[in-house]
């Protein structure tokens, strides 16, 4: 009867584990999939878009914006920031759905689906890292990255175990 009850115990324990696992394997995903999605529409929607990075922006041009769009020959260049921040945030908002949709359909239940985007998204992830402090090392920006890269470890972590509990 010991040995009964000892087995249950372990499928239990290994379920429960399992579980868990799962949700933090897909769940941190997610948020990186929203948080896209969050800052694509505020790109998109708020009215001056580059100013969301000012010190940044004005850092790396080395000057304000004001002294910038002062110079008759940079007179449509507001407009054109404005088409440019669009369009990013439309890509970045696609990127964040596309991330979303792909965990919603497969709840990375498999390792090919686990594995799969978190290559994707490790290099990815590191490349912002990279840019963000080698060429716009004040943005407001960076401690967000940091956060998804918590996110995408959390992730990452619980994949690998999940992966071997599996086998």
């Amino acid at each position: 009867m010991d040995n009964v009850v000892a087995q249950s115990y372990i499928k239990i324990n290994k379920f429960m584990n399992s579980k868990l696992l799962h949700n933090l394997s897909w769940m941190p995903l997610v948020i990186i999939g929203i948080s896209a999605v969050v800052l694509g529409v505020r790109w998109m929607v708020v009215q001056e878009p580059w100013l969301l990075d000012k010190a940044a922006n004005e850092n790396t041009l080395g000057l304000t914006f004001n002294e910038l769009f002062s110079a008759d020959i940079n007179k449509n260049l507001p407009d054109y920031l404005l088409i440019i921040y669009r369009f990013f945030g439309f890509w970045v908002t696609g990127i964040g759905l596309l991330i979303t949709a792909y965990i919603l359909v497969t709840f990375m239940g498999t390792p090919k689906a686990r594995n799969g985007l978190l290559a994707v998204l490790g290099p990815f992830i590191s490349g912002m890292l990279y840019l963000g402090h080698t060429k716009i090392p004040i943005s407001p920006f960076i401690p967000l990255i940091y956060g998804l890269l918590v996110l995408y470890c959390v992730s990452l972590v619980a994949s690998v175990k999940l992966n071997k509990l599996e086998r």
